[in-house]
């Protein structure tokens, strides 16, 4: 029992009595403890080399080791397997550490030091339609409804669907394994259509049908696929996704048989996302949008705008806000730029105003940084509206209040102060009466 060479890093676990230890027998052992002794319980085997480091994740059932074989690993301690390696070209690794609140670990090698997560922390969401919000959280498809609001809270969750675990690693929650993107079929009064998409073993899909009347009532899934980032719909009945071989649209019905292939009009397209119209799509390829029209197999419009990492249509389709990396590009219906604004920090996410009065529905649109909450008006004005502790994902903007989730996937809503965004809206609308109103009210 034991290690057969040196022993190079031991490690407690946070809760409960486990201890991790690394050694140049190139094995991480587990161990459970007494008050007077310790004895083995398993032994993960994989690393080529002396391991330097191993540690328990301090959130997740996950143990990390690093090594001189130039890998970090990482092993799921419930089923002790392997969920995942990350190498590292002519440098090896020597210690590990572990952020205490975030999700984030340091690693330092011959050369240096890096810092990373394990995994994407933005969960998958999706509005549908009325005041519905549609996310997962774990394994859990839920529908958030904002119409039932109480004091204090955002509204009520109901769960609608377990997910199923994809890909090689199904049988463990393997890290990268959650779902990215999921899009709501709007065009569909009758049923609730959802598609969920994530990147395991390249990108695959899984399409899933629910009442929209019986909550909790039959639900039918199963149909999936692969595909190269996030599925659109296009139709009452039909979607879209891209083949991650050919970078063809490939078109199929709600019984997931494949109807049409188009060829995409630029080369390298790598994603595609909501047209904003039934039959329509945005295209991304390099730095390049482009709204396509599968049926005529048209060029709509297409703009400029550098790494694309979503875009967000406005309740009433008039316009798009394009999110970037590093700033926001505004569009009306047919693609043709209203404006651009860069940011020096990343940015999470976005929403539009979806106020019923006021004049700041479809016109307002409010985004979030690691650390602010931002507006940006078509006419290219913006500015910054309030610090955050955490970062979060807007979801949804009512008056003075935006609904979000948070790195958890729970639903909250924050206050926000959006005077000063609607007194420049009111002034480039030349409403000056709203204008004159709002410079005697309001603290400007």
């Amino acid at each position: 029992e034991g290690h057969d060479r040196g022993v190079n890093w031991a490690a407690f676990h946070p809760t409960l009595p486990l201890l991790a230890s690394a050694a140049d027998d190139r094995q991480v052992k587990l161990w459970r403890m007494s008050e007077t002794k310790a004895w083995e319980v398993d032994t993960l085997r994989g690393h080529a080399n002396n391991v330097s480091c191993c540690l328990f994740h301090p959130k997740q059932e996950l143990v990390v080791s690093n090594s001189e074989d130039r890998s970090i690993r990482v092993w799921d301690v419930s089923k002790r397997v392997g969920v995942q390696t990350f190498r590292r070209e002519g440098d090896r690794f020597w210690i590990l550490a572990a952020h205490r609140s975030q999700n984030l670990l340091a690693a330092g090698h011959d050369s240096g030091m890096i810092v990373f997560k394990l995994e994407r922390e933005r969960p998958a969401s999706a509005n549908g339609p009325g005041d519905k919000l549609y996310y997962v959280r774990g394994r859990e498809l839920f529908c958030h409804d904002y119409g039932r609001a109480t004091g204090g809270s955002s509204g009520v969750d109901v769960p609608i669907a377990s997910l199923r675990r994809v890909g090689q690693q199904a049988q463990t929650d393997g890290i990268g394994s959650g779902p990215r993107f999921l899009s709501y079929n709007m065009h569909n009064p009758t049923e609730g259509n959802v598609l969920v998409c994530s990147e395991v073993d390249g990108g695959c899909y899984e399409l899933i049908t629910f009442s929209l009347t019986n909550a909790g009532g039959s639900v039918t899934d199963g149909k999936r696929g692969s595909c190269l980032g996030p599925g659109v719909f296009l139709g009452r009945n039909r979607f879209a996704i891209l083949d991650r071989h050919k970078r063809e649209i490939v078109v199929k019905n709600l019984n997931n048989e494949t109807t049409k292939r188009v060829q995409a009009p630029l080369p390298n397209v790598d994603c595609l996302y909501d047209g904003g119209a039934s039959g329509r799509i945005i295209l991304r390829a390099d730095d390049r949008a482009v709204l396509f029209e599968v049926q005529s197999r048209r060029v709509i419009g297409e703009l400029t705008a550098p790494k694309i990492k979503n875009v967000v249509w406005s309740p009433d389709g008039s316009k798009v806000a394009l999110l970037c990396k590093y700033g926001v590009v505004i569009a009306n219906r047919q693609l043709e730029q209203l404006c651009s604004i860069s940011d020096t920090v990343r940015i999470k996410s976005g929403a539009w105003d979806v106020s019923p009065s006021g004049g700041t529905s479809s016109n307002l649109f409010i985004y979030t940084t690691l650390h602010h909450v931002k507006y940006c008006l078509s006419t290219g004005d913006t500015g910054t509206i309030r610090t955050l502790d955490n970062p979060i994902y807007a979801t949804r903007v009512v008056k003075d209040q935006l609904f979000c989730l948070d790195r958890e996937a729970r639903s909250r809503v924050i206050s926000i102060d959006t005077t000063e965004a609607r007194f420049k809206l009111a002034l480039a609308n030349k409403k000056y009466g709203q204008v004159m109103h709002m410079v005697k009210h309001s603290r400007l």
